[in-house]
């Protein structure tokens, strides 16, 4: 199904073609011309799907169509800078044909500039809350003419703490505005915003709710706390491992992974809330153009994070939170590629490992480090804890264990792995 065929003139087709766009991605098939017809929409979809494209394309030729106006359009509200700068270039690939205003607006950077570029006027604006409330009440922002609303990774702002924010936002703009909400998942939380400020809206939903992409195979490796750094600079000997992203779950973290792996004299940069927005951004664009090969991030950061090609995710430290891993390992897997998500684990992790496996509705493939004798491997299905509960009494110090539940990985549920064997036929 070409795009043209979707509802969308000729400059914005012209610019997918120069972008190498051929086809689109089911979650914008089945939205674009819904948002089109004016509909609100909540768009439910994995991470590296497309969603962007999917609110992105169609809002800009509702913009080309109608007259211009002095006052902001279209506003689209986004939880981090970087995912802001993502949104902006994707706007201004597809709407480069298009005589359209586009302005960002998020901390971090000086007001003036934004400032400036709301009172010339524009016609879609891109923002994260914080900044966007901050010249609200200067009264810097002019939200009569506003026609459509986005909300985009609904859920992660719901996890950052903006509802209030949202909604205040919300209370501000026309009754009469079209609102789009774009999540990875689908929450009870996410169905109650939606339901507060959407009017009968359009459900496009793709795949299973809250389940991680199917391209991404995913394994778990026991370690110790003192054993990460080494166990990571071990897998990254294999070449395979082409773009590499690392979560850290603190920034003083993420650069004393950083500091051991620039030693250990691998290409590397951090992403994080303590980074200049200059630097942060330069991080993203070296390794973007694969300048570096590997990045680390925290959670917060890597939201703004969408980059074809990722390799491998690599989570240093597991995630405490289920949807925090869902959104951790769809930055690889994306645009019908396939991908590898690792995960180091140690006892500490045991309990939010089970409950990952829960929330999962599976088990994760527990593999060993070949010539790594500092990380053992997680027990294989089918082995029991000691009737104790003693961790010391488990085998290999008592990881949690699967004993029944379904296998989604096509090789075996446990084994070993060295330099030479992560690569997944790239």
């Amino acid at each position: 199904m070409p795009f043209a065929t979707l509802g969308l003139g000729s400059k914005l087709t012209q610019a997918l073609k120069e972008k190498g766009y051929v086809e689109p991605t089911p979650v914008q098939a089945k939205a674009i011309p819904v948002i089109l017809s004016g509909r609100d929409v909540i768009g439910v979809a994995q991470t590296g799907t497309g969603k962007t494209a999917a609110f992105v394309l169609p809002l800009l030729e509702r913009l080309a169509a109608a007259p211009p106006a002095r006052a902001m359009r279209a506003l689209v509200i986004a939880p981090t800078r970087e995912l802001v700068a993502q949104i902006e270039e994707n706007v201004r690939a597809y709407g480069r044909h298009l005589p359209l205003r586009y302005a960002t607006i998020f901390g971090g950077v000086g007001e003036g500039p934004q400032i400036q570029a709301l009172r010339r006027g524009v016609d879609l604006v891109v923002a994260t809350p914080g900044r966007l409330i901050d010249l609200m009440e200067q009264r810097h922002v002019d939200f009569s003419a506003l026609q459509v609303l986005v909300l985009d990774e609904a859920d992660r702002m719901l996890d950052m703490g903006f509802l209030p924010a949202i909604r205040r936002i919300v209370s501000k703009t026309p009754a009469s505005r079209q609102t789009l909400l774009f999540s990875a998942t689908m929450s009870k939380e996410i169905e109650g915003v939606a339901k507060d400020v959407l009017k009968s809206p359009t459900l496009v939903e793709i795949g299973a709710r809250s389940t991680p992409a199917d391209a991404v195979a995913q394994y778990v490796v026991e370690v110790s706390p003192a054993g990460k750094v080494p166990a990571l600079i071990h897998l990254l000997k294999d070449a395979a491992l082409e773009s590499v992203l690392v979560f850290s779950r603190t920034k003083h973290g993420a650069d004393r992974i950083g500091k051991k792996l620039s030693a250990a004299g691998l290409s590397t940069a951090t992403l994080h809330s303590n980074r200049t927005q200059g630097q942060r951004l330069q991080a993203l664009r070296r390794f973007k153009s694969g300048d570096v090969r590997v990045l680390i991030a925290t959670d917060i950061a890597a939201r703004g994070i969408d980059v074809d090609g990722i390799s491998h995710v690599i989570n240093f430290d597991f995630p405490p939170q289920p949807e925090d891993y869902v959104h951790r390992i769809g930055r690889t897997g994306r645009a019908q590629t396939i991908g590898d998500a690792i995960s180091f684990v140690t006892h500490e992790d045991a309990d939010n490992l089970r409950r990952l496996e829960r929330f999962l509705g599976r088990g994760i493939t527990r593999k060993k480090l070949e010539g790594y004798v500092a990380a053992s491997a997680v027990p294989a299905s089918g082995a029991r804890d000691d009737a104790s509960g003693d961790r010391a009494s488990r085998p290999h110090g008592g990881l949690p264990q699967r004993a029944k539940g379904p296998w989604r990985s096509k090789g075996p549920r446990s084994g070993s792995f060295g330099p030479k064997r992560f690569g997944r036929g790239r």
